[in-house]
């Protein structure tokens, strides 16, 4: 097995190189005390697709953290009783599936909400207010600001008041919402569910937005992380930087965020992935206290595994032990 990453038996104890701000807890206290203060409005129209006789599909608008406008896909079979309902995260920077994957879900019982990423590749909008650079990755947006301000904590914010409509929704068991998502997906499933005790199973495939100074240090800050390679050329030049940047992104690393876990998780890296290297896969796992179990693809990188999307289905659909 070709190794890019450390040996398989340090990644087993790794827990991370990114420091952790000291009120990180608080701090995240306070945005989930702004969530559960936020005025819920948000609207459910029947989407363009039209004559399905299995599920109904609709657009689900909301207002954001900052009173932005953010887009959800709401698919929900016509099945009697309460049902299922799964919180569907994308990569990066893209959007939700299409109507013809997302219902996949519905084929298995389960309702989805899929949310697009304000600013990303799908609809809703991204009203922007971030102090310094903004040309380059959505993790050093606000960086130079309060970090309350920053992208991601706004994001996690949404997802949580996603989560907060979702227990409205007629016809949803609220003692059965989960999350899945893959690379940035994944990042927030173990965000949100991080942050919203409600969500009782999440899937995280390569999970992205994990330990910024392992991926810094190993001279991986292209593609998905390459804002971090910007930020420094630009504007921490000599290095002068580096422990105020990496500790102000810990308060939007994963790795950090997991220990408030209270969902069962299933978990999946490649150990050929350098988008997301292992290491920083293995540093969000290694933290996680909650009920887990991690699968691990010796030969691949970071794509699609059908193997780990089979296993979804006996993950969402069991029955509770």
């Amino acid at each position: 097995m070709p190794i890019i990453d450390m040996p398989l038996e340090q990644l087993r104890e790794y827990r991370g190189t990114n420091p952790i701000p000291k009120d990180f807890d608080s701090f995240w206290d306070e945005r989930m005390e702004e969530v559960y203060k936020h005025s819920l409005e948000y609207n459910i129209t029947s989407s363009e697709i039209t004559g399905n006789e299995a599920c109904d599909f609709y657009d689900l608008w909301f207002k954001g953290i900052n009173g932005e406008k953010v887009y959800a896909k709401y698919v929900k079979p016509k099945l009697e009783g309460n049902l299922p309902l799964i919180l569907q995260f994308h990569g990066y920077p893209g959007a939700s599936r299409g109507w013809f994957e997302q219902a996949s879900f519905a084929g298995m019982g389960c309702a989805i909400l899929a949310m697009d990423c304000p600013g990303q590749g799908g609809n809703g909008e991204d009203i922007g207010g971030f102090k310094g650079a903004t040309v380059s990755g959505h993790i050093i947006a606000g960086l130079d600001g309060n970090p309350k301000d920053m992208y991601y904590v706004r994001l996690f914010q949404n997802t949580s008041i996603l989560c907060r409509i979702a227990q409205e929704l007629e016809g949803i068991d609220v003692n059965k919402i989960y999350a899945n998502g893959a690379s940035q997906g994944a990042g927030i499933t173990l965000a949100c569910s991080s942050l919203n005790p409600v969500i009782k199973r999440c899937a995280a495939l390569y999970p992205f937005l994990s330990d910024y100074k392992r991926v810094w240090d190993m001279d991986l800050d292209l593609i998905a992380y390459e804002g971090l390679r910007y930020y420094s050329r630009w504007f921490n030049t000599i290095g002068e930087k580096d422990e105020e940047v990496f500790t102000k992104l810990g308060y939007i690393d994963v790795h950090n965020l997991v220990h408030r876990l209270k969902a069962e998780v299933l978990f999946g890296t490649g150990l050929m992935d350098n988008i997301c290297p292992p290491s920083t896969q293995f540093a969000a796992y290694n933290n996680i206290t909650s009920k887990k179990k991690h699968i691990i693809f010796p030969d691949y990188t970071h794509e699609e595994i059908g193997a780990f999307d089979d296993m979804l289905i006996d993950f969402f659909l069991k029955e509770d032990e």
